[in-house]
């Protein structure tokens, strides 16, 4: 047993590659690529550390190409859901009481793996199964997750060492204790750093995690658990379970010992998960701890005294970087009409440079959407914007689903501030432009600030600095990340906290020592050295 109080090593961010043309990465990841599309992955559920099968069979196939299969995996019944908890249930006594620095080292541990061994794998996983290009891939697969795992590390040493005040005579202590029951890990597919991240927080803070995959990304996420397994993560404190939703769902969110539910997807799904356990309140032990991160309709606002080529080059990549398939994706945006012309020009010309196709095909800017249903909805938008009045196609427009799930950067113009393009989230490469005339602006801000239900993500861009004081002051409460002369997407684990708040979730900011805090349940210890002895009190005494 160590008796030293113990530092984790010095937090830094992984650096990001580039896969330049004939860089030693671009060929290594060339040649996973290459392995994985001659491979179907055989993928199983793993419970309590055992890989278990089921009759229930899925395919994993790449969106750039629905007729490339990557792997077949097992969906979960009732019967292996429960298992999941029980497992989890049975490790958490050990887990839990495991020293912290020896949790911390499985998943410094599993940073490592992950930008070493294991970096192509994760990354060519993460393009084939999610399509994304290896930009794209490396900044999420291999830098993200490796920047959560360190940094959580870190937040959790940060977090047991609070500790209150002492006076004379007396020891005060918080003991900081894993929540009492197991924890939901619920995530999307666009991420695989945050599918990580959602079940790897509060394991590394001593709880036990039932995890379920988005099905369209267990290809990473069965990778993220061999990592794991050879980071030293014992058996049962992650459990890997794909499945439908409602069946997952079903036995977790009527278990007693549910302690809490760390969730990114829909706000529609998060909502009816919140009233689930608000409706089951009374079988639980405790109240399940909620945290979620959901959807978004994220803005560009555009000052008079903005210098143009930042502008466009913010929207195009802010817009269309992985197919807007981001939760924090630009997808509506406020121009004045000093600079209408200007910009509108600006963004149609870059837009038309943009290529679609293949991830394996690296020149290419764009891939293909998620799925079917994520492609039959961006279009949707599309040809009503075609159809209506109030909008205009300015560049784009085109889709295509016959080999893969391919829609070409769209740039919609609307003389409709409440257009449903500015105001439903559509999670595609489809962005909405609206003019405002210059001397507008304080109506024009109150008006981005209502337009959403949501408050994800918004960036400012001007260089007159009494406007930029004044556009934050009025977007206050309009996103949790706020941008200013910068995209708004590309949050840094470390570096900008990521969470919003109204519709878009609890605003419990991942990549931060407020995430690690929902994961820990404190108990205030009071040591007394001498206890008085006496009953009475000074003041009863007489005269």
């Amino acid at each position: 047993m160590s008796n030293s109080i113990l530092q984790t090593p010095p937090v830094y961010n992984e650096p990001v590659k580039q896969y330049a043309p004939g860089s030693p990465e671009r060929k290594l990841l060339t040649a996973e690529l290459a392995r994985q599309l001659d491979t179907v992955q055989d993928i199983p559920l793993i419970i309590g550390g055992k890989e278990i099968r089921t009759h229930d069979q899925k395919k994993v196939t790449c969106p750039h190409d629905h007729a490339q299969t990557l792997a077949v995996f097992s969906n979960a019944g009732t019967p292996e859901v429960d298992m999941a908890i029980a497992a989890a249930l049975d490790a958490k006594k050990q887990w839990e009481n495991t020293p912290w620095h020896e949790r911390a080292a499985i998943f410094l541990k599993a940073a490592d793996l992950i930008s070493n061994k294991y970096t192509y794998v994760l990354n060519a996983a993460t393009m084939l199964g999610q399509s994304k290009n290896p930009f794209q891939a490396e900044i999420d697969a291999t830098c993200e997750l490796a920047d959560f795992y360190r940094f959580n590390a870190k937040y959790m040493a940060e977090i047991y060492a609070g500790q209150p005040a002492s006076e004379k005579g007396v020891w005060n202590r918080l003991e900081y204790r894993a929540l009492e029951g197991f924890v939901f890990a619920l995530t999307p597919f666009n991420f695989t750093a945050i599918a990580g991240n959602l079940c790897g927080a509060p394991a590394v803070m001593g709880n036990t995690v039932v995890w379920k995959p988005a099905s369209t990304a267990v290809l990473s996420g069965y990778y993220i658990m061999q990592i794991l397994k050879e980071a030293g993560l014992p058996d049962g404190v992650i459990n890997f379970v794909p499945g439908k939703g409602s069946v997952v769902g079903a036995s977790v969110l009527n278990h007693a010992d549910l302690a809490g539910i760390h969730f990114t997807g829909s706000t529609k799904v998060f909502k009816t998960l919140w009233k689930t356990v608000g409706s089951n309140i009374d079988i639980y032990k405790s109240y399940p701890r909620m945290v979620g991160e959901t959807g978004g309709k994220d803005y560009i606002f555009v000052h008079s005294s903005a210098r143009v080529e930042q502008v466009v080059a913010a929207a195009v990549r802010g817009a269309f970087e992985y197919q807007g398939q981001k939760c924090s994706a630009c997808s509506r945006m406020y121009v004045p009409s000093s600079l209408w012309d200007e910009i509108t020009a600006r963004i149609r010309a870059a837009v038309e440079q943009i290529t679609v196709g293949s991830v394996t095909a690296f020149r290419h800017f764009m891939n293909a959407l998620i799925d079917e249903a994520a492609f039959d909805n961006a279009a949707g938008f599309i040809e009503q914007a075609k159809a209506s009045d109030a909008a205009d196609i300015l560049v784009g427009g085109n889709a295509d689903k016959s080999k893969g799930y391919f829609i070409d950067p769209t740039v919609i113009v609307t003389t409709d501030p409440y257009y449903e393009s500015m105001t439903q989230e559509i999670f595609g490469p489809v962005l909405t432009l609206y003019m405002y005339e210059d001397e507008t602006i304080d109506d024009t801000l109150a008006l981005v600030d209502k337009t959403s239900p949501y408050a994800l993500t918004g960036a400012v861009f001007a260089r007159d600095r009494q406007a930029i004081h004044e556009m934050t002051k009025a977007l206050a409460h309009s996103a949790g990340n706020f941008y200013i002369n910068d995209k708004p997407t590309g949050a840094v684990v470390g570096h900008q906290p990521f969470g919003g708040a109204r519709g878009s979730g609890t605003n419990d900011k991942a990549g931060s020592l407020l995430n690690l805090l929902r994961w820990t349940s404190a108990r205030t210890i009071k040591e007394t050295f001498v206890p008085p002895e006496e009953i009475a009190y000074p003041f009863m005494g007489t005269e």
